[in-house]
Formats: C-alpha cells, sequence, structure tokens
C-alpha cells in the first residue's frame, strides 16, 4: 500500500495550522498597541474646541466694548439713547470737533505726548543700563540692588502719594511737566530693571567679549552691541510702560492741579464731569476714543515684537 507522509510540525519543520493562525493575531495585536487610543484623539479634539471658544468668548468681550464706543462717537446725543446698539446712519464728525477744541482735549492731548514721551525715553535708557549692569558684572551688593528694584514693584503708590506731595512741592516741581516726568520714571523704573535683567542674561557673552578684545570700551559695547541685540526686549517693556504711563491717572491728579498741564486721563474726568446734565454723550464718547487710538495703534503696530520679546527669555 501506498502511504501519505504527514509533512512535520514543530521547530525543525514547517509551522503547523495552530502556528500559523497565530501570527495574524500576534501581528493584530502589535499593530494596536502601536497606534494611538482614540479616546486620547477625542479628548484632545473637546480640549481644542473648549480653548477656542474660550478665546472667542474672550475677544468679543474685549472688541465688542471698544467697537461700541468708536459707533457711539459718530451718533448724536439722540441715537445713542433710541438706537444704542444699531450702526449710525450717517458719521458725524461734530462730537469729534467738540472734543478736540471745546473741551481741550487738543491740549491735554499734546500734554500727554510730553509727559509720556519723556518718561518712557528716560525709563529705558536708565532701566536698560542699570539691568545690564546687573546681569553682566558682579560686584558687592549686586543682588541686594536687584532685590530694592523687585521690592519696589510691591510698593503700593497710595502709601507715597503724601511725602510724595511734599517732596515735589519743596522741590518745586509740584504742577511741572518736568516733574511729573521724574514720578513716571521713577514709578516705571522697577519693572523696567526686573525685565531687562532676564533679558540681558539670555543674550550671549561671546559678542561682548569680543568687542572688549576689539578695544571697545563698556559704554560703547552697551550702546552699539548690547542695546541693538536687546530691541524685542526694549519694545516690549517699552508697550507696558506706554500703556501704563497714558492711562495714568491717580499720579497727576494729585501732583499735577494745573489746569493748562492736565493729561488726557484727567481731560476725560473733566470732560465727564463738567457735561452736568447737558449729557454730551457723544462728545464724551469721542474723547474717550482720541485717548484711545494712540494705544491701540502702537499695540497693532508692535504686537509682534511684543511677543518675540516675552519669548525670547526661554529660548537661549
Amino acid at each position: 500500500m501506498k502511504t501519505t507522509d504527514t509533512p512535520p510540525s514543530g521547530p525543525s519543520g514547517s509551522p503547523s495550522d495552530a502556528d500559523a493562525a497565530k501570527v495574524p493575531a500576534q501581528r493584530t495585536a502589535t499593530v494596536s498597541k502601536g497606534s494611538s487610543p482614540p479616546a486620547k484623539k477625542s479628548e484632545g479634539q473637546v480640549l481644542n474646541v473648549f480653548s477656542h471658544g474660550m478665546l472667542i468668548l474672550w475677544a468679543i468681550m474685549v472688541v465688542l466694548p471698544l467697537f461700541w464706543a468708536v459707533m457711539s462717537s459718530f451718533k448724536t446725543d439722540a441715537d445713542i439713547f433710541n438706537t444704542p446698539w444699531s450702526l449710525p446712519d450717517s458719521l458725524n464728525f461734530d462730537s469729534w470737533g467738540r472734543a478736540w477744541s471745546q473741551a481741550h482735549m487738543s491740549e491735554y492731548f499734546l500734554n500727554t505726548i510730553l509727559v509720556v514721551g519723556g518718561s518712557l525715553t528716560g525709563t529705558l535708557v536708565l532701566g536698560s543700563m542699570a539691568a545690564y549692569v546687573l546681569a553682566r558684572f558682579e560686584f558687592p551688593g549686586n543682588r541686594l540692588i536687584y532685590f530694592l528694584f523687585v521690592g519696589g514693584m510691591s510698593f503700593p503708590i497710595m502709601l507715597a502719594l503724601v511725602p510724595l506731595f511734599y517732596v515735589m512741592d519743596n522741590m518745586g516741581l509740584l504742577n511741572t511737566i518736568h516733574g511729573l516726568i521724574l514720578v513716571y520714571i521713577a514709578y516705571s523704573l522697577p519693572f523696567t530693571v526686573f525685565f531687562l535683567t532676564s533679558f540681558f542674561r539670555t543674550l550671549p557673552t561671546s559678542v561682548a567679549e569680543a568687542s572688549i578684545i576689539d578695544g571697545a570700551s563698556h559704554t560703547r559695547t552697551f550702546f552699539q552691541v548690547m542695546l541693538p541685540m536687546a530691541k524685542p526686549g526694549l519694545i516690549s517693556v517699552g508697550i507696558f510702560n506706554f500703556l501704563g504711563q497714558w492711562n495714568q491717572y491717580m499720579l497727576p491728579t494729585v501732583l499735577n492741579t494745573d489746569p493748562d498741564k492736565r493729561v488726557l486721563a484727567q481731560g476725560l474726568v473733566e470732560l465727564a464731569s463738567s457735561q452736568g446734565y447737558k449729557g454730551d454723550y457723544s462728545g464724551l464718547f469721542a474723547g474717550l476714543v482720541i485717548a484711545m487710538l494712540p494705544v491701540l495703534a502702537a499695540y497693532i503696530i508692535f504686537q509682534r515684537q511684543v511677543v518675540s520679546g516675552l519669548t525670547a527669555g526661554a529660548l537661549k
């Protein structure tokens, strides 16, 4: 009789049917282990939708009042009360003219430009010089001076108003533009030094060392080499100081009581209180937009520099 040989199974021969059936199962298990679980992907999508929704809600809360103020500045007083949420039928610039000339917003605007321009320049020059020394040079008292600047950030300005008033009065700086500039510089220096000290520490030291080796003095190295490299940080801290100094109300109210030298924040309060029962709300909205436009323009122009300056400290 003719017998049929059965193929051997096991390690020495070809795989059996049972072993062959296990191979696809093992491959399927391996693929399933390497792929990401669908649950994590759905959680990420839910979190992404939630974060975008919160950002959209925050943008609406910020933009809607600004848009309403600009829209109301082109309306008449009757339109503001009758149809407060509708667009103006026509652009009415009479309210802008009344706010600019009759309410003396032009004078307040010029005074604010002088005060903020001088104080911002002095703050950036003095703050960058102090921050560079504290960040680059080791000397006795370095950390003490740094922490004194940091402590100045936590000192409430309300506690200094009364002694500051008498100091300014004794020095003859009360109700003067240059006196207000000096106060603004002193008020903004702690944050400026704190911010720029951390920024200067991220800059490469090899560039400054190469400049010193080539014969440049420390002053020339700072102004011609290190200061241009710190441009993103200067723009960022300059924007923050500009916002704080432009919107400052408490300091000029106490230290600047001369009506001819008022700044925009004082002018807006004067415009609102002088209306009495007349209710020139369109002029008030126009004055508010006039005071708000430089701040919005500065942030729109330098928004990329602000972001790069804030994130530069994380990259070295």
